[in-house]
């Protein structure tokens, strides 16, 4: 089906489907990349304070990813007013919410410098996992990758222009923050419940699976240096790598009508009915840069 010559932009949603978010979202890879992000996001003291204190992840082990891959599926496939109508719940939820440091001290949910950092663990952690797991991007992919995902970031109340907008913006930020990140209870907790979710029943028994397979693969793709931080032992970078390409490739095996369906994949599918055929995400449809300077420079 040919892409339609007149279309409504707001249909088209934030990045739409000729964009780097529209292809890497809906790649297999993403499921390491979410978990990989959550791992990541718990170095910070305060972020995974945030998490401990105010969600009940161990009474719902499932209800923070499932919640987490909604949000990001309804702001990459879903139209404007669906992906704005999210980022104002999420941003009225985090401003009700506190938490207190290993200090004491309360501190907002929404201070500026969390949601930046939880932004950067995730999108960091959603490219370097597409592009390790063999997802084809340029380096000029991934830096409009991050140029692109600053619309996100504006969602939950972030200034777009305090958000990295290029690999090697992102490489600063990076270095900027590490000395703020450390091992703590708090990480050791979600390091734990990430290997281990205490689900029960016949979940159980998918449990003993996901945990060297799933959670310790996605805890192995963490950078070294966050992985030292932790302390924890991880897969060598050569298996970590031939698993996550292994998987990646089986999943993509998979016929796309049963992959992409209502139950696995519901965004991009929602996105596909609403548009048509054309815009089904394919590292095939990536925006060729090598002709073009990126939008916005």
């Amino acid at each position: 089906m040919s892409r339609p010559a007149v279309i409504d932009a707001a249909d088209l949603g934030l990045f739409g489907p000729d964009s780097v978010t529209w292809q890497v979202h809906a790649d297999p890879s993403m499921w390491f990349g979410g978990i990989r992000s959550l791992y990541f996001q718990a170095l910070h003291p305060r972020a995974v304070a945030g998490v401990v204190q105010n969600s009940d992840f161990q009474g719902d082990p499932l209800g923070r990813l499932v919640r987490t891959a909604d949000f990001v599926g309804i702001t990459t496939y879903g139209t404007v007013d669906q992906a704005e109508q999210a980022g104002a719940r999420v941003r009225r939820v985090h401003r009700s919410l506190r938490a207190k440091d290993d200090r004491g001290r309360s501190f907002r949910i929404d201070d500026p410098e969390l949601l930046l950092w939880v932004h950067c663990a995730e999108t960091s952690s959603f490219l370097a996992v597409a592009r390790r797991a063999g997802f084809p991007l340029t380096k000029e992919h991934a830096d409009l990758y991050f140029r692109e995902q600053r619309s996100s970031a504006a969602l939950v109340g972030l200034d777009p222009d305090e958000v990295p907008g290029s690999v090697s913006e992102m490489s600063t930020y990076l270095k900027r923050v590490y000395p703020l990140l450390r091992r703590s209870d708090d990480s050791d907790l979600i390091y734990d419940f990430l290997h281990r979710p205490p689900v029960q029943g016949l979940l159980a028994m998918g449990a003993r699976v996901y945990e060297p397979t799933i959670g310790h693969l996605s805890y192995s793709l963490l950078p070294g240096w966050a992985r030292r931080l932790y302390g924890r032992r991880a897969y060598p970078a050569s298996v970590t790598t031939l698993a996550v390409r292994a998987f990646r490739k089986a999943a993509l095996a998979v016929p796309g009508g049963f992959r992409l369906s209502r139950k696995i994949e519901p965004a991009p599918v929602a996105a596909i009915r609403r548009l048509g055929e054309w815009a089904a995400p394919s590292p095939a449809r990536l925006p060729d840069l090598s002709r073009r300077g990126l939008p916005g420079t």
